[in-house]
């Protein structure tokens, strides 16, 4: 078997098992009712309310976990699960987003360097995506030309997906806190607020190593070329 599929098999192993156990830990925590009886949309519109954030908007949108901060239109995007929901696992997704909107606000580094590298990253998806077909069917490539442009288009998905390590642990951190100070939250809930967030932190962690793979997969050989001349 060529190492090639091995990494593809190995990247699409580690990207299903960490959907499957945020689905399955969410799906777990989803049916543990908060005693404070607050939704999730109320939680990320009281801890932006408390924060000082007024111009950030709230709403609901059909699709199981897309869930999201919007920071060119300052909209928060709540499942309809996650925007009505009165569980542990809503209001961990919430204040996790509203963590997002509390970084924006606060022009939090990590979160500028990301929304800053969206259009190159764009970029290189497109070729990390077509250049392979391209060289397969038509060969107007030269290999080590068409191994140095995979190379830097990984390289630069890699560090996107890198920097996104800090911006999603810190919004985690931030809704664990602000949901057991503001009272949202017990400490059994608690627990499963953190558990969802660690199981969410997970697919985060598998991009990474994934891009790390292939950039590794690609760059190796450039080197070993190199060396192979000196």
């Amino acid at each position: 078997m060529s190492m090639s599929l091995w990494i593809f098999l190995l990247t699409l192993g580690l990207s299903l098992w960490a959907t499957a156990r945020v689905k399955a830990v969410y799906r777990r925590y989803s049916q543990l009712p908060v005693r404070s009886g607050i939704t999730g949309a109320e939680a990320a519109m009281e801890i932006l309310q408390r924060a000082g954030v007024s111009d950030v908007e709230i709403v609901a949108h059909d699709g199981f976990l897309g869930d999201h901060y919007d920071p060119i239109h300052r909209r928060l995007v709540l499942s309809h699960e996650n925007f009505y929901g009165r569980s542990a696992a809503a209001l961990g997704v919430a204040a996790h987003e509203a963590g997002h909107a509390l970084q924006h606000a606060e022009a939090y580094k990590p979160l500028q360097w990301r929304m800053a590298a969206v259009g190159i990253v764009t970029y290189a998806n497109q070729v990390v995506t077509f250049l392979p077909l391209l060289f397969m069917v038509g060969g107007w490539l030269e290999p080590m030309v068409g191994l140095m442009l995979m190379a830097v288009a990984w390289g630069i998905i890699m560090a996107f997906n890198l920097i996104t390590l800090p911006v999603e642990f810190d919004a985690s951190r931030r809704a664990r806190v602000v949901l057991h100070r503001m009272g949202f939250v017990t400490d059994e809930e608690a627990e499963g607020v953190d558990k969802v967030l660690r199981a969410a932190a997970w697919t985060y962690v598998a991009a990474f190593i994934s891009s790390l793979l292939y950039f590794l997969y690609y760059v190796l050989p450039l080197l070993m070329g190199n060396r192979s001349r000196d």
